[in-house]
């Protein structure tokens, strides 16, 4: 019976992680990827490596089609998921649990899959993957403690969510959808820009122009307040202060490797939601010029 199937959609540091825990957990699992990475994870599986919850090889399979009838995870970038969208249509899927970054990608999924339970959600962790594309298995790394997903009140007896209940992962539910993306991307926004910008950890970031951070900070703010969540530009310097000051973010890691990565579904998506309330985002603006100039800079023939 493939609804009792699990298929996650992108095998990378969030979704390689899920996969083999669920895995781990006794649940049916297999990773939809492209046909390079597929062959790598069927021959090789997936090495996992975490502080908190062990070391193990995961000895998944995986195709290039989201199997007919199958409970799907997706777990793609931003950019990936139009892709995902593509392979997802038709294939009638039980539910789908979305764990991306921003905001446009759940109606983008629903507008593939009319009829079809589309739910977005958000996974926190430090987990990075190395050694994709290459001879033997890829290495997933979680550091740290903190690997937490946040679902929907009205998506807690999801079979998914049950299914992830049954791994380390802790799962909490958080209010309505819109809440439940808000409350990540009110802090992964000012995160992710700040350590691109600078290229440097978050410590060093939040103070290395105080009152740019500031202005950041207060028009995120501004925007998590108007579209439901109420909150402060010192509530977001609360949160960012408490995390490690090294800390780096994976936007971080794309635009110092030339690639423009999620800059438009983390900032763009929090630009897009201000505007439409009328609020004015002019140091938004800056800082997203800035990145998109290193990234272009970066591409620029020698």
């Amino acid at each position: 019976m493939t609804d009792n199937l699990i298929a996650i959609i992108g095998p990378g540091a969030i979704g390689g992680l899920v996969a083999g825990m669920l895995q781990r957990a006794g649940h049916d699992v297999v990773v939809v990827a492209r046909e390079k990475t597929a062959r790598q994870v069927t021959e090789h599986g997936l090495d996992i490596e975490t502080d908190e919850f062990g070391t193990w090889h995961a000895p998944l399979t995986a195709t290039t089609e989201v199997p007919h009838g199958a409970r799907v995870i997706v777990a793609v970038k931003a950019e990936g998921v139009s892709d995902a969208a593509r392979l997802l249509a038709g294939t009638a899927p039980a539910e789908v649990l979305s764990l991306l970054n921003g905001l446009d990608h759940v109606d983008l999924l629903r507008t593939a899959l009319p009829g079809v339970r589309v739910v977005g959600a958000t996974i926190a962790g430090e987990t990075l993957r190395t050694g994709a594309g290459g001879f033997g298995p890829a290495l997933v790394r979680h550091r740290g403690t903190l690997l937490r997903a946040v679902v929907p009140d009205d998506a807690a007896e999801l079979g998914l969510v049950a299914a992830l209940r049954d791994t380390s992962i802790e799962v909490l539910t958080g209010g309505t959808e819109a809440e439940v993306l808000w409350k990540k991307l009110r802090f992964l926004a000012p995160l992710a820009l700040l350590t691109s910008a600078w290229a440097t950890g978050i410590g060093d970031a939040l103070t290395r122009d105080p009152a740019l951070t500031s202005g950041l900070l207060a028009e995120i703010a501004a925007a998590a307040t108007a579209e439901g969540v109420p909150t402060t530009g010192e509530d977001l310097h609360g949160i960012l202060g408490g995390f490690p000051a090294p800390m780096r973010s994976s936007l971080q890691a794309d635009i110092e490797a030339g690639r423009e990565g999620e800059l438009d579904a983390i900032g763009g998506a929090v630009r897009r939601r201000a505007a439409a309330h009328g609020i004015a985002t002019p140091v938004l603006d800056d800082v997203i010029g800035r990145i998109g100039a290193r990234v272009a800079e970066a591409d620029r023939p020698s």
